[in-house]
């Protein structure tokens, strides 16, 4: 079994450039994987490219170059992306990696072996949109393909099969008894629904070279590629190291599987990653214990729509753009809101206006307040030095009991997932530390030396809830943490484990360093 947290996220068509719902899915693994290394846990993050398939052969044609050159240039999109907001992935998955593709190659002529992979032909209409075949389970009720499958043409033609029907009875009883398989659960019922549409069809998994060269080739049919999702899919497990050669320098596959999460959209949990994926697993060898949970997160709408790059206008297309959002509010706005304003398996609506608010309000003000407060009294009145606490009243025991709440508050959500509820118990605990502030009135205890040992409480407790917070804190804004803590002059909570979080963290007679602005408000400029 791994002794690694394996997280991955379903790897993009390189077919463009990233938009706002990739961001998310992945910030929210970049957070997920820093807050389980913040634990103490070996932890891997692992995310990439999908770059074959039909729709990357047809764009990069109307463009005059090859499909190899078209992948490199918009894979510079995403990476460039990632970079922006400064993504922590340990590994990288293009599908074009001859270590990928050998990976694949040597599945399928496993599955082809044993009898789970056979040609035949088949008359039918095909999705181009979602480059699948479709049977008469996908119309609606007048008879009609909705528009979710895009242009939908007839095909007759020869290809090969995987006998996806033969593992569709363990799946259903796999699914029925395993409550942890799909997070949030809600979504169990939409795959066990999915299943009744999929148990007597089996999966198309190669087009002819004919139609399509870009991909990779049939080890036992020359004349045939692989169909993008069983080529795609793989990555999972092939980067993890899944059948190596002895002197490959990718991981070893068992510390890292099973994978602790696949985190994706809601759109690709049916069929491909609750159906095709685990059959597959299945067919290759893997037991029940070796499948990988799914974390399935929701949409990021636009004026209560789900984004569409065809339907924005130019202006929309630039406002959900992350490397935009990057140049014009800054990493850490656009990580803070990602995470703080959708529920992990909801939808959300994107809105600037509120960006810019949680921003203002919960870090620049909240956050910053309290930081320009503790360390900017400290250096103005006890020569930026932590002194002794030699007094204590009511509000700061309750000050100090809180920090306890708080950090088991955050390590529970943390632990589900709800990164939004984990940040609103840290807010909270702010803003329970301005209150306190006000009450105490340090400004007014310097103003009289026989409320010295007041005051030095007073501010020790200030600092001292600085850093719990940027260590709680950093796994979803580094960049403004990392600032926070060296102006506390404090490098020792860079490898803290959370578990060791607690009052006290920064010791009496502690110099820190010169205090400086750390959330500058942000507004959004009129077009």
């Amino acid at each position: 079994m791994s002794d690694t947290f394996y997280t991955t996220t379903a790897i993009d068509y390189t077919n463009g450039k990233p938009h706002i719902g990739h961001a998310y899915e992945k910030i929210l693994a970049d957070v997920i994987t820093r807050y389980r290394k913040l634990s103490g846990d070996n932890a891997y993050f692992l995310t990439g490219v999908d770059q074959h398939g039909q729709k990357v052969q047809q764009t990069a044609e109307k463009e005059g170059i090859h499909p190899a050159t078209y992948v490199r240039k918009t894979t510079k999109n995403f990476t460039n992306a990632w970079n922006k907001l400064q993504l922590n992935y340990d590994g990288w998955a293009e599908t074009t990696d001859e270590r990928h593709k050998k990976c694949v190659t040597d599945i399928l002529q496993k599955l082809h072996d044993q009898g789970q992979i056979y040609k035949k032909q088949y008359k039918g209409f095909y999705s181009i949109k979602q480059e699948q075949f479709l049977t008469d389970k996908e119309r609606d009720e007048e008879g009609n393909f909705g528009p979710e499958w895009g242009d939908v043409e007839e095909r007759d033609e020869e290809n090969y099969y995987f006998k996806l029907s033969d593992h569709v009875q363990w799946l259903r009883n796999f699914i029925e008894t395993n409550n942890d398989f799909i997070i949030p659960k809600f979504r169990k019922a939409d795959v066990l629904n999915a299943i009744e549409r999929s148990e007597d069809t089996d999966l198309c998994i190669s087009r002819p070279k004919e139609r399509l060269r870009w991909g990779i080739e049939l080890p036992f049919d020359p004349d045939f590629v692989t169909f993008v999702w069983f080529d795609a899919l793989i990555n999972y497990i092939s980067f993890a190291g899944y059948n190596k050669s002895p002197d490959s320098d990718l991981p070893d596959f068992d510390k890292l599987w099973p994978a602790n999460l696949h985190i994706i959209g809601k759109d690709i949990l049916v069929p491909s990653h609750s159906i095709y994926w685990p059959c597959m697993l299945h067919a290759i060898g893997f037991t029940d214990q070796q499948m990988p949970k799914l974390l399935v997160h929701g949409f990021w709408n636009l004026n209560s729509g789900k984004v569409s790059k065809s339907e924005m206008t130019p202006q929309q297309a630039a406002l959900m753009d992350p490397v935009n959002l990057v140049d014009k509010f800054g990493a850490d706005a656009i990580r803070y809101y990602l995470v703080r304003d959708i529920h992990t398996g909801k939808d959300s609506n994107f809105d600037p206006e509120r960006l810019i608010m949680l921003f203002n309000t919960e870090l620049a003000n909240n956050l910053g307040n309290l930081c320009n407060r503790g360390l900017s009294m400290t250096k103005r009145f006890l020569n930026g030095t932590t002194a002794k606490s030699e007094y204590d009243d009511q509000l700061s025991k309750d000050l100090r009991q809180q920090s306890i709440t708080t950090i088991a508050t955050y390590k529970d959500a943390m632990d589900r997932y709800a990164i939004s509820e984990a940040l609103e118990a840290v807010i909270k605990y702010i803003t329970l530390c301005n209150q306190y502030t006000d009450k105490q009135a340090p400004w007014s205890l310097a103003k009289d030396d026989s409320k010295t040992p007041e005051l030095t409480t007073v501010l020790g407790h200030l600092t001292q809830v600085v850093a719990i917070v940027s260590v709680l804190l950093k796994p979803i804004i580094p960049s403004a943490c990392e600032r926070i803590q060296n102006q506390l002059n404090a490098p020792f909570l860079e490898d803290i484990n959370i578990n060791n979080l607690k009052w006290g963290i920064i010791p009496t007679d502690h110099p820190l360093a010169k205090p400086k602005p750390v959330f500058p408000r942000i507004s959004l400029e009129e077009e």
